[in-house]
């Protein structure tokens, strides 16, 4: 069964073909490597099947565990079980980290207790060696690109969701957070999260032990 399928999609942003029919699956339990050349197409296809309004899809499908979301706004997508980890994830000042993560986690498991929150963050903190002085911090405001990727894995493993969609997440951070980033990837795999993964290096691929590969030139797919 696939938890994701493409079909035929074409997309464009501000008037130029970006994407050109492409198709795609995606198997429940993947780890699927999307490969190409930077200007290839990978970070489009993560917008569209994000649901970014800029990318305006001319043509096509997406079609996520069996249901047509290619209408659907980007907060459904989240609902639905879609996380997207982005290359780059924007500062938000005055939201704090533990305010985000406990409204992100309400919005998708509402009947969760305030003790269960704090201590499944307790718990997906300590896998990541995460500081809890960072908690009380606002969103990626004075992080690094190495401890903002950190963070976006902590929001991860508190979603569990069905499909994570991670742009990059391994290019900007040292081996040893490449290690612990693959480490997280195949675990969460294990409980039932698929993953679409893009990245240009090989040893972290390696690491993760991609179970199929798409590449994409020109926005059409060549593997």
């Amino acid at each position: 069964m696939n938890i994701l399928e493409i079909k035929n999609l074409c997309v464009s942003l501000g008037g130029k073909a970006l994407l050109k029919g492409i198709n795609m699956n995606v198997a429940e339990g993947a780890r699927h490597l999307l490969s190409g050349a930077n200007g290839s197409g990978k970070t489009s296809m993560v917008q569209a099947i994000a649901g970014n309004p800029d990318y305006k899809i001319d043509a096509g499908e997406i079609i996520f565990d069996g249901r047509d979301i290619t209408a659907l706004p980007t907060a459904e997508r989240a609902r639905l079980g879609i996380f997207i980890g982005a290359q780059h994830v924007p500062e938000i000042p005055g939201l704090s980290l533990t305010g985000f993560l406990k409204a992100s986690m309400m919005a998708h498991y509402p009947k969760l207790t305030a003790g269960e929150f704090f201590q499944a963050l307790s718990d997906a903190r300590t896998k990541l060696n995460i500081p809890e002085s960072w908690l009380g911090r606002s969103i990626n405001v004075g992080f690094s690109g190495g401890e903002r990727k950190r963070l976006m894995f902590l929001h991860m493993l508190l979603l569990r969701p069905r499909l994570a969609i991670l742009d990059e997440i391994d290019s900007g951070v040292d081996a040893d957070s490449q290690k612990l980033f693959a480490k997280i990837i195949k675990d969460l795999n294990k409980k039932g999260t698929s993953f679409l993964i893009i990245s240009h290096q090989e040893k972290f691929t390696n690491m993760v032990k991609n179970s199929a590969v798409t590449a994409l030139s020109g926005g059409e797919v060549v593997v």
